[in-house]
C-alpha cells in the first residue's frame, strides 16, 4: 500500500494573488464552486487535464521559510492513522500533529522524510467522505490522537 499526492502546497504571503499568477501562467482552473477571492489565507488551482493541484498557504511570518513547497499526501487503502504508523516504520519522523485541530475528521501530521523534508498526511478519501457525509462519530479517530 501507499499514498498519493494529494496537491503541492505552496507557503506565501498572499494566497490570492500568487495562485491567480500561477493560474494564468500554467493555465490552470479554480474550483467554480468554490472560487479563490482576495483575502483567502488557501487557494487552490489544478490542471484541467491532470486534476494536478497547487495549493497556495499564506503564512504570517515577514520572512517565509526556506522549505516553503511540501507535498500533502493522502493514504490510498488504510485509514490516516495506519498510514502515519506505517509511514514511520519506513523511516519517516513525526514532526507536529494537527489532527482533530478543527473537529473530528479534521487536521493532518506534519512528518520528515529520511533526509528532514517535510510533508502532510491527510485523510484518505474514504475517511474524507464518511466525515463529510456524516456517517462517522465523532469517536472514529479513537486512538489515532495519539499515534
Amino acid at each position: 500500500m501507499s499514498v498519493f499526492l494529494s496537491h503541492t502546497s505552496i507557503d506565501c504571503h498572499d494566497a490570492y494573488a500568487l495562485s491567480e499568477w500561477w493560474r494564468i501562467a500554467l493555465d490552470y482552473a479554480m474550483d467554480a464552486e468554490d472560487p479563490n477571492l482576495p483575502g483567502h489565507e488557501e487557494c487552490a488551482i489544478h490542471d484541467p487535464e491532470t486534476g494536478h493541484t497547487l495549493l497556495f498557504l499564506e503564512v504570517q511570518d515577514d520572512v517565509l521559510p526556506a522549505k516553503r513547497i511540501h507535498f500533502d499526501v493522502r493514504p490510498r487503502q488504510r485509514p490516516q492513522h495506519e498510514e502515519i504508523a506505517w509511514l514511520q516504520e519506513h523511516g519517516a519522523v513525526p514532526v507536529a500533529d494537527h489532527r482533530g485541530q478543527y473537529g473530528p475528521g479534521t487536521g493532518w501530521m506534519i512528518m520528515a522524510d529520511p533526509e528532514g523534508n517535510q510533508f502532510c498526511v491527510l485523510l484518505s478519501p474514504a475517511e474524507r467522505a464518511a466525515f463529510t457525509t456524516g456517517a462517522v462519530g465523532d469517536d472514529y479517530l479513537g486512538d489515532a490522537h495519539n499515534s
